[in-house]
Parts: C-alpha cells; sequence; structure tokens
C-alpha cells in the first residue's frame, strides 16, 4: 500500500465498507464505487448513485454482493484529482455523496458556542475577538461542558446570563431544547479530498470547521459516516446571523470525503460517539501550523437525537440527507498581529483526520477561484439515462 493510500483510508484500511463516487471520462460522468484491497471496483452496474445504496435494507451487505471492474488504485485516483496537472482522460475522486441534502447541526460543543457569541458581540471585528472571550469566561465562572442542553440546569444558566446582559441567540440553540439545523449546500454541490475548498474573497476572518458526517436514509436510519469541512466565515456570519447563507454557502465551500464508511460488523454507532476528530493547517508561505484533537464524546447533544430533529413527521427527504455534527474547533491561535486569531490564508493545506474514517484534505482556494460547480441534478440524470442505468 503506498503512502498517498495509507494517508486517505482509514487505520485498518479496507477491513470497512468504503464507498465513494468517481469521475469516470469514458462515460463522462460519475460512477459509485467501492474501495477495495484489490483496487477501486466500479459499482454502477447495480447502483446507479449513492442514494440507491444508502436506501439499500442492508447497504454494506448489498456492496459486498456487488462487483464491477477495477477502475485502478486508491493511489493512482487520488494523484488525478487536484485539477492542476489532472489527465481528463483518467478517473478521478469526487465527494463521495450525491442527492443526499447536505445538512449541518451548529453550536454542537461548548467551545464553538463560545466562539459564536463572541462573533456576534464583535459584529465581526476578530481584534475585539480576545477581550470578549475574557468577559464571558468570566462571567460563566465555570465550564459549559458538562451541561445538557433543554435542562433545569441549562435553563438556570441562561437565566444568569440574561441577567448580566450576555444572553445571545447562540446560547439559545448551544443549551435550549432546539438544535441549530441549517441546509449547508446544494445537492450535489459539494467537494471531494484532494481539491481546491474555498472561502468568500470578501472575508477576512474565517476558519475550517472539522467535523464528522453521518449518512442518513430517507427513513431517519443512520447507516454510515464520513467527515467533513463545514467552511466558516466568521465576519460575515458575525454581523447578523442572518447573513449565514452568505457565511456558509459559497462555490466548494463544503467538502466531504473521503469516503463513506458503511455500518457494518467493523463499525457502527458507538464508533461514530467515540471518534477522534483531528485538524491539521499548514500554511503554503509562511510556515504556519495548527495541529489540534477533538473528541465527538464532548459533543453537546446526542448524535442520534440532532438527527431525530432533522427528519420526522415534521420533516421528510425523499432521497436521504447527510449530516455535519457541528465541530469543537474554532482556532482563536495568532497568526499574524497578537490578538487577532486565526484566519486563513490562500493556499493553506487543511487535513481532517480520523482513525475509523481517513483523511480528508483541501487547499484553501477563494470560492471565486475554485472549480465552478456546473454538474447538477439535471446533468446527473441525463448522463444516468444515457448510460442506461436508471431502472
Amino acid at each position: 500500500m503506498t503512502t498517498a493510500t495509507t494517508a486517505l483510508l482509514p487505520d485498518d484500511g479496507t477491513a470497512g465498507t468504503l464507498i465513494g463516487r468517481i469521475w469516470d471520462p469514458r462515460v463522462s460522468g460519475p460512477s459509485v464505487v467501492a474501495v477495495r484491497s484489490t483496487g477501486v471496483e466500479d459499482l454502477s452496474g447495480s447502483f446507479a448513485t449513492i442514494r440507491d445504496v444508502l436506501e439499500n435494507g442492508d447497504p454494506a451487505g448489498a456492496v459486498a454482493a456487488a462487483s464491477g471492474p477495477v477502475l485502478g488504485s486508491v493511489a493512482d485516483l487520488l494523484a488525478n484529482t487536484a485539477i492542476a496537472g489532472r489527465d481528463r482522460t483518467l478517473p478521478w475522486l469526487l465527494s463521495p455523496i450525491d442527492l443526499q441534502v447536505v445538512k449541518a447541526a451548529g453550536v454542537t460543543f461548548p467551545v464553538s458556542m463560545l466562539e459564536r457569541i463572541i462573533e456576534e458581540r464583535a459584529r465581526g471585528e476578530f481584534d475585539a475577538a480576545a477581550s470578549i472571550r475574557e468577559e464571558i469566561l468570566t462571567a460563566l465562572g465555570g465550564s459549559l461542558r458538562d451541561l445538557v442542553p433543554g435542562s433545569a440546569e441549562a435553563m438556570r444558566v441562561k437565566e444568569l446570563l440574561i441577567e448580566r446582559g450576555l444572553w445571545s441567540q447562540y446560547l439559545e440553540v448551544g443549551i435550549g431544547p432546539d438544535a441549530e439545523v441549517f441546509t449547508k449546500a446544494p445537492v450535489l454541490s459539494t467537494v471531494g479530498t484532494g481539491v481546491d475548498v474555498g472561502i468568500y474573497s470578501a472575508s477576512k476572518w474565517n476558519n475550517p470547521e472539522p467535523e464528522l458526517v453521518l449518512a442518513v436514509a430517507s427513513t431517519g436510519r443512520i447507516v454510515g459516516a464520513t467527515l467533513g469541512n463545514d467552511v466558516n466565515l466568521r465576519d460575515i456570519e458575525g454581523r447578523s446571523a442572518l447573513l449565514l447563507g452568505k457565511a456558509k454557502d459559497n462555490t466548494a465551500s463544503a467538502a466531504v470525503g473521503p469516503f463513506i464508511r458503511l455500518f457494518d460488523a467493523t463499525y457502527s454507532m458507538d464508533d461514530v460517539r467515540t471518534a477522534m476528530v483531528t485538524l491539521e493547517i499548514d500554511g503554503a508561505d509562511d510556515g504556519f501550523r495548527l495541529a489540534a484533537s477533538s473528541p465527538l464524546s464532548e459533543i453537546s447533544r446526542d448524535p442520534v437525537d440532532i438527527v431525530a430533529q432533522v427528519i420526522g413527521d415534521h420533516h421528510q427527504y425523499p432521497d436521504g440527507f447527510v449530516l455535519y455534527l457541528g465541530t469543537l474547533f474554532s482556532p482563536v491561535d495568532d497568526r499574524d498581529v497578537v490578538g487577532h486569531g486565526f484566519t486563513h490564508k490562500i493556499g493553506d493545506v487543511v487535513r481532517i483526520a480520523e482513525p475509523r474514517l481517513g483523511t480528508l484534505t483541501n487547499t484553501v482556494q477563494f470560492s471565486e477561484n475554485a472549480e465552478p460547480w456546473t454538474f447538477g441534478i439535471d446533468a446527473l440524470y441525463r448522463n444516468l439515462a444515457a448510460r442506461g442505468l436508471l431502472k
């Protein structure tokens, strides 16, 4: 197994059931693939879309029973994925999701909740963040880590903060009964590993949001997981929460991958709950490096409970959805100026990893300069129909 492969795959390699998508130039469209010890296997003869896999009553079993031609090694496909130098006659990796609605939960970790409050009170001015952070921590007088959202103790903290003039809409969703869940990106717009991730050029204060992402069928059943980067523009959202769409949904601003690991005998919801997500950022020109880790065990709401707030009698998703679970990371390390904290620079390499899920790697670029998104739902179905894959 090559270094490129081991850096991409989970620690146990291909022991689990790993699925994804590639662009196949021979058919001018995407194909569903399984990652196996023998290589990346084309399963388009059995599954036209990832949606078809996830809607199966036994996704992992169905994938195990399917077979197809080997398109190449993981290393070969990864080497051909970056747009610079890509050989368009050979296949490359895509985001591993297709027709799923892209949902995201916010303010699910105490640290990220604190940073959202700081953004709000700073009104997008990053140089005010340090003093506001100190003010809020002093007022709290302790940790929010053990607070159960919606509990009596959480409501007492809410009343205390109101008395001190520190109540915030972010505290409402952080410790109140209702989770913040929003639509992060349009169907088919996510990017995968090995390509640019986008930040809107108008933003001067932004950061990655490394997250575990659940794959959920239309029935509400969680069938697998992957990794994601829910890129956040802190200054734009800090000016007003009503600018969430502008802060969150831009070209290439939602990364997912590298592959979906389906639940099977090797991987389950218990592995999700004990996941340890790591973040590495390497600056292209300034020598900056950031490394941190985040245990999912510190999430304030159980992932199953968040899913239940997304889907049910109140809302249906006929093609399923993926759900970013929120992030513990809000980097505050000073990069250039003391007290100004962290913000991205073009060329930053962002690696998000988890031992059971592999590594998602992207390079930061302005959304305006990232590869344009042009292949939508209509193009997908015209392509599938022309290939005779619709049954």
